[in-house]
């Protein structure tokens, strides 16, 4: 059995039980069913290439698109270093669609087997991997803003004691945690918030190239029509195609559109007038 969500990957060919213990250890507590934010990829090609692959920057808590879509950029370095030609449909793996994970995560299973022969590395510990990785990026950001929060406290010497307090905040501490942790919520919600108006622009785009398609196509049915003989030669056929071949967008052509068919003698065939 395969399944696109990841946690069937491993009870295909080969029965890998490295790759399984990778995978269950790679994959996120909540939401273990999600295989398509490319973490999990990225940490299987770290355990048969220990070192190339930058586990600090891999985000196994990636949620939305643009989180996921940073992911498969670091896997696509590997790829570039590894010299591997796989393309990595990155569009389609972030939309979670059971078929393309599927086929990637087996196409993965298969480069890992080939690599290692399906030999676990006994070595290799996926839990600590990921663990170090999300230490290295946590302790980059408090470093930077410990420094600033020095500086804070050196230009506000003279300050009142409650300016002196707020000064002496060290993001160490459980107080500075709080404070990141809340930042980084912000940032998170700001980041969710830009996706959902992409989503939405998208959707915008998608309905009026529809309805562009929709207009074209009637306006081509008319084009079609007028350029039939029986009818080219028609004043009314003139005036219509005055107004379709317009070169000119801002202005309307309607109004020598209207000239051409009155000052013509008549409008339809002698037929008509017959009739």
């Amino acid at each position: 059995e395969l399944r696109a969500d990841g946690q069937g990957l491993l009870r295909g060919a080969g029965r890998d039980p490295q790759l399984g213990q990778c995978h269950a250890a790679a994959l996120p507590q909540q939401g273990r069913g999600e295989a398509a934010s490319g973490a999990v990829q990225c940490q299987l090609l770290d355990m048969v290439h220990p070192g190339l692959v930058p586990m600090h920057k891999v985000n196994f808590d990636a949620k939305t698109e643009y989180d996921m879509i940073q992911n498969y950029k670091i896997l696509q370095d590997v790829f570039n270093k590894l010299r591997i030609g796989k393309n990595i449909e990155v569009n389609k793996l972030v939309k979670g669609r059971p078929l393309d994970n599927l086929e990637f995560l087996q196409w993965l299973k298969r480069y890992c087997d080939s690599v290692n022969g399906g030999i676990m590395n006994e070595n290799y510990n996926p839990v600590e991997r990921r663990s170090k990785g999300c230490k290295e990026r946590s302790h980059k950001g408090p470093n930077k803003s410990s420094k600033s929060l020095q500086a804070n406290r050196l230009s506000s010497a003279n300050s009142a004691d409650g300016g002196a307090l707020n000064s002496n905040i060290d993001l160490a501490s459980p107080i500075g945690k709080v404070c990141n942790a809340v930042n980084e919520e912000h940032y998170m919600e700001q980041i969710q918030q830009l996706s959902e108006k992409i989503a939405d622009l998208k959707v915008s785009v998608d309905n009026t190239e529809k309805e562009r398609d929709f207009y074209f196509s009637k306006l081509r049915d008319i084009e079609i029509l007028c350029q039939r003989p029986e009818l080219e030669h028609l004043p009314m056929t003139k005036g219509i195609r005055k107004i379709l071949y317009a070169a000119d967008a801002k202005d309307s052509s309607l109004p020598e559109a209207n000239e051409i068919i009155t000052r013509s003698p008549g409008m339809f065939s002698v037929s008509d007038e017959a009739e």
